[in-house]
């Protein structure tokens, strides 16, 4: 028994040399099955549904009144939106399957293996961009902060840590729960698990 932060009464502790038994909580597949998954699977989808609605009605009606050179960069940039949505899609709905449990973490994971949620290109604005209409860079713009979102989930499921690349002194690469950790097992003499 362990005497509780005030010292006044004796709390269940580990055995002497038993390593610690962490029970993590993945807050990444927490929120991947939480309402804010839907959320972001409705975005998605709607967003998919209302560029192919965009797409297929008032943009090819606007794209034919284009010059050229804008003609071209509608073309590319409707491209790159329809690829981006497509592979969003893909991993949204591999997601979803883990969340109704039709497909377990591992089979997704080697799916998710296969969608390119990051393509350099997206980065790069084509040549008369600027002149583009105003409801395909509206549709451009809001895919990509979603791709940022979906983007963001997958590397917290995957178990990628943003800052990891920056090693800190204390050796727990940057992360602060880990760098917490660390200073209680040194200040508790407590073993490494």
């Amino acid at each position: 028994m362990n005497k509780d932060l005030t010292g006044n009464k004796d709390i269940p502790g580990p055995k002497a040399g038993a390593p610690y038994d962490l029970d993590t909580v993945s807050f990444a597949e927490r929120l991947a099955g939480s309402g804010s998954f839907t959320a972001l699977f409705r975005d998605g989808m709607g967003l998919l549904e209302e560029t192919a609605d965009y797409l297929d009605g008032p943009g090819r009606g606007e794209s034919r009144s284009l010059s050229r050179v804008t003609g071209l960069a509608y073309a590319t940039e409707s491209m790159k939106l329809t690829t981006r949505l497509m592979q969003m899609a893909s991993w949204l709905l591999l997601q979803r399957a883990v969340n109704d449990g039709e497909m377990s973490s591992t089979q997704a994971a080697t799916e998710k293996s296969k969608v390119r949620l990051d393509h350099p290109e997206d980065r790069e604005r084509s040549v008369g961009y600027e002149d583009l209409p105003d409801g395909l860079q509206a549709l451009i713009e809001r895919s990509l902060r979603l791709q940022a979102r979906v983007r963001h989930l997958d590397r917290q499921l995957s178990g990628e840590r943003l800052g990891a690349s920056t090693d800190a002194a204390d050796g727990s690469d940057g992360h602060p729960v880990l760098s917490q950790f660390d200073k209680l097992r040194s200040a508790f003499g407590a073993p490494e698990s």
